[in-house]
């Protein structure tokens, strides 16, 4: 990819929506764009602190794993994000795992190289901080979630969020969220078990809560899982 190409791909992302040119050549000067098969790991947790990622296209899976082996999904990451969001301000080792899930195209900005740049354009890490600010309020919500939320509760507001996240709008305000997370994932995703989420969703399609395909998507009603919320 050519340094034109990765100052536009760059230039789409929130931070550095609003750089010129001349700092944006700056950042492209340092950045490499590569290509990552299917299943292939970015990195590994533990493996040292070096670079962070924005992905131009393709699905990155960003999670941990405990000393059982057992898989907590931190987040679902898509074209247009970046990751790990800790990376620009940290120290040691990546904090998780992040699994190619499709072919993808990601631009590497080392953070080293990048640090010197923030020095010379402190306004820049004004807008750094402000990306971080806005993930951390994000994890700090799906941490309430888990806290004062009952499982019910838990997975309503989790398809809430991939809903509006990784879904389409349909035309009559319905959510279209594709087959592309498993029961497993979905589990994963807010600490449970994977048969609890199949009983979940099979008692939501029983209420009508929400609708499922023969393919398996789902279709979402963002006001109705709201309110399902609210009365309980």
């Amino acid at each position: 990819m050519r340094i034109e190409d990765i100052k536009k791909v760059l230039s789409e992302f929130m931070l550095f929506r609003e750089l010129d040119d001349y700092e944006l050549t700056k950042i492209a000067n340092i950045s490499i764009a590569r290509e990552w098969k299917k299943q292939s790991h970015v990195f590994l947790q533990g493996d040292p602190l070096e670079n962070v990622y924005f992905i131009y296209n393709g699905k990155i899976k960003v999670y941990k794993s405990d000393i059982n082996g057992k898989e907590q999904i931190v987040a679902m990451m898509k074209k247009g994000e970046m990751f790990p969001h800790v990376g620009f301000f940290r120290k040691g080792s990546y904090p998780a795992y992040a699994e190619v899930l499709e072919p993808s195209t990601l631009i590497a900005v080392p953070i080293s190289k990048f640090e010197g740049i923030l020095i010379e354009y402190p306004e820049l890490s004004i807008k750094v901080f402000k990306v971080l600010g806005e993930k951390i309020v994000d994890l700090q919500n799906r941490l309430e979630e888990q806290i004062l939320n009952n499982t019910y509760e838990q997975i309503i507001k989790l398809l809430i969020r991939l809903g509006q996240k990784h879904g389409k709008e349909l035309e009559d305000g319905t959510i279209l969220l594709k087959s592309e997370f498993t029961n497993r994932d979905l589990a994963s995703m807010i600490g449970t078990t994977r048969e609890t989420i199949s009983r979940t969703l099979t008692k939501m399609k029983k209420d009508e809560l929400i609708e499922v395909d023969d393919n398996g998507n789902m279709l979402l009603d963002i006001d109705v899982l709201l309110s399902e919320i609210n009365l309980i």
